[in-house]
């Protein structure tokens, strides 16, 4: 099925349902409770509710809603050998990313089996034919959680040991058939002052990969929270020349700050922007999704822009998902209508 001009999507994750949060907290607790095939059927029913939602919503190109994996990132730690869990630095207070689970490294990083993501990939398609694609955290934003203990003196070590443990996973996606990997790196939005650096990063985590190359850097959003100063500027014009064929940024949170530096891309680069708030709980009108939408096309040609939330609906309650996924979905017929290509 094809893409219309100016598709809507969601950056990765959905709103888990109620009962699969409760589920996902028995299992981490009390393991003894429920058997493999208790998890399979849990887990593939909240990929098909994902599914359902997205699809009523109006988007054009969906996720599994990232129903497979933990809280993001979390998730890809348990499929790394050489890591020991830390105590979180504050347990209690207002939520903040010091409360984040994060590692040791006591022994070289390894990826004996991957980090999961083809699995994924193979039960999505066993539940929708339609556009589909894979997001996967990279090396650096990955490298946030660990500590290097004596094996890596720092993050750029660390991230050096996950580039090809990435870049591994995004050839066999590659090799599973996939057609749209979205490569996460908040990080580098957040650590603006290297460059050069993070494209090299970049370049040799997705070397050789054949599929669309999605890069998504965001602010932040571990329990609706931002973790950077909230600018792009830094990463203008040197964000042009990263090897991915879109950039996907946040723009509704900000309201619309920096839309022009858009125009500072070059052609042959798309861009998805977020123009719905996952952070926020007031559900923006399909009227302004549209203005907002205007607003990005003043800068870009419409042939290379995609419409998305600001970033993941993991932290956003499930009815003000659906709710903004719809405006997304909306707000892009009304003007895909005044451009006369509904």
């Amino acid at each position: 099925m094809a893409e219309p001009l100016i598709p809507a999507t969601v950056i990765g994750s959905w709103s888990f349902p109620g009962w699969y949060e409760k589920f996902v907290g028995d299992v981490k607790d009390r393991p003894e409770l429920y058997g493999p095939v208790d998890r399979e059927e849990a887990v593939r029913d909240a990929i098909r509710l994902a599914i359902d939602d997205q699809v009523r919503s109006g988007l054009d190109r969906i996720t599994d809603g990232e129903m497979q994996r933990v809280d993001f990132n979390l998730g890809f730690y348990e499929y790394l050998g050489g890591l020991e869990p830390l105590r979180k630095a504050r347990h209690w207070g207002a939520p903040a990313h010091d409360q984040r689970d994060r590692y040791r490294c006591i022994a070289p990083l390894t990826a004996p089996e991957g980090l999961g993501t083809t699995t994924e990939y193979h039960r999505l398609r066993e539940y929708t034919a339609g556009p589909v694609k894979i997001p996967i955290p990279g090396p650096f934003t990955l490298a946030g959680c660990i500590d290097g203990g004596a094996v890596y003196p720092d993050r750029a070590a660390t991230t050096e040991a996950l580039i090809p443990i990435v870049a591994a996973e995004l050839k066999a996606l590659d090799a599973a058939g996939v057609d749209f990997i979205q490569l996460d790196e908040p990080s580098f939005a957040c650590h603006p002052d290297a460059p050069d650096y993070f494209l090299d990063v970049i370049a040799r985590t997705v070397a050789g990969v054949k599929a669309y190359v999605s890069m998504h850097m965001c602010f932040g959003n571990y329990r609706a929270r931002a973790v950077g100063h909230r600018t792009y500027r830094p990463l203008f014009p040197h964000i042009g020349r990263a090897r991915v064929s879109q950039l996907a940024l946040e723009f509704a949170s900000r309201e619309m700050a920096e839309i022009e530096l858009l125009a500072e891309l070059p052609e042959t680069m798309d861009v998805a922007v977020g123009l719905v708030d996952v952070k926020n709980t007031w559900i923006e009108p399909p009227g302004l999704v549209a203005e907002r939408l205007r607003a990005v096309l003043k800068h870009v040609a419409p042939e290379r822009v995609s419409i998305t939330p600001d970033c993941g609906f993991s932290q956003t309650a499930r009815h003000l998902a659906v709710a903004k996924a719809r405006s997304l979905a909306e707000g892009a017929a009304i003007v895909r209508r005044e451009l006369g290509r509904s």
